[in-house]
């Protein structure tokens, strides 16, 4: 998969920001000066090097973090993604997740603490990253359970997508992820095409700019509705354009630093797109 990349994007640079960002404790912070590792930082990492078909370096460590990283003060995203962490690599999965995330008691994601995009996480988003630990680590959820979710699931409709106050292009990917995860039908929907300019997506349609984390996740949310982007050159062309020079990735054209999230959406999109 790196090589198919390397024709559009600089690889070893991104593989010298993420390695310049490996701490002692085998944590990544995105920020090389701060030795502040954390989660986010560290999933990502993983997520990166599994996306190039690379080993983690000195994995054992990044293992021990993650697992030391978990507690249950932990807002449910970081610890879903810590469990999806671990068990990309090959790790025994803890049972935390269970604990914030019970849908038979109506429970989806006790304390939702940090969000990984707005702030305060909704429990939309806690539903998708906990599907996707679920899905990493074979757990099977019961049709009790996916009842549940996917009555809770559907009480974000909003029209043609998904939202809290109206249909977004984050929350729509995640609640057909976590739809298709539970094994329903994916519903169709346009929100995606309406958000698509030439060269990148935006999170309401008819908007600017175009940023990227509406890009991964339009470009993801067509991918599972077995779509296509209008405009697949212009969006390659965007987003090898937000590579810095450190070699990760900023989210728009006009400014921003690099971070690990960014890094991988470029990297992951420009892949899915490739494919299309």
């Amino acid at each position: 998969m790196g090589s198919k990349l390397e024709k559009y994007v600089d690889i070893n640079a991104v593989l010298r920001y993420l390695e310049g960002r490996r701490h002692e404790d085998g944590g990544y912070c995105f920020v090389s000066l701060l030795n502040e590792t954390n989660v986010n930082d560290t999933y990502y990492a993983v997520k990166i090097y599994d996306l190039l078909g690379l080993e983690v370096p000195d994995e054992e460590k990044t293992i021990e973090f993650l697992h030391t990283s978990l507690k249950p003060q932990q807002a449910t995203v970081a610890i879903a993604m810590a469990v999806e962490g671990l068990a990309i690599l090959g790790a025994k999965r803890p049972s935390l997740v269970f604990e914030k995330y019970s849908p038979l008691e109506g429970k989806f994601a006790v304390g939702l603490g940090g969000s990984e995009e707005f702030g305060t996480a909704t429990p939309l988003e806690a539903t998708y990253w906990v599907l996707r630990a679920f899905r990493a680590g074979n757990y099977k959820v019961s049709s009790a359970e996916k009842r549940k979710i996917k009555d809770f699931i559907e009480s974000f409709r909003k029209g043609d997508g998904y939202g809290v106050k109206q249909a977004t292009t984050t929350m729509t990917c995640q609640a057909i992820f976590s739809l298709n995860a539970l094994g329903y039908p994916v519903p169709k929907t346009g929100h995606f095409h309406k958000c698509e300019v030439y060269g990148g997506f935006t999170e309401v349609p008819y908007s600017l700019p175009p940023y990227l984390e509406p890009t991964f996740y339009a470009v993801r949310g067509l991918r599972l509705i077995n779509e296509k982007p209008r405009y697949i050159e212009p969006h390659i062309r965007f987003i090898r354009a937000l590579q810095n020079p450190n070699g990760g990735f900023r989210r728009s054209l006009e400014m921003g630093i690099s971070n690990f999230q960014n890094t991988y959406r470029a990297l992951r999109a420009l892949n899915d797109l490739l494919s299309f």
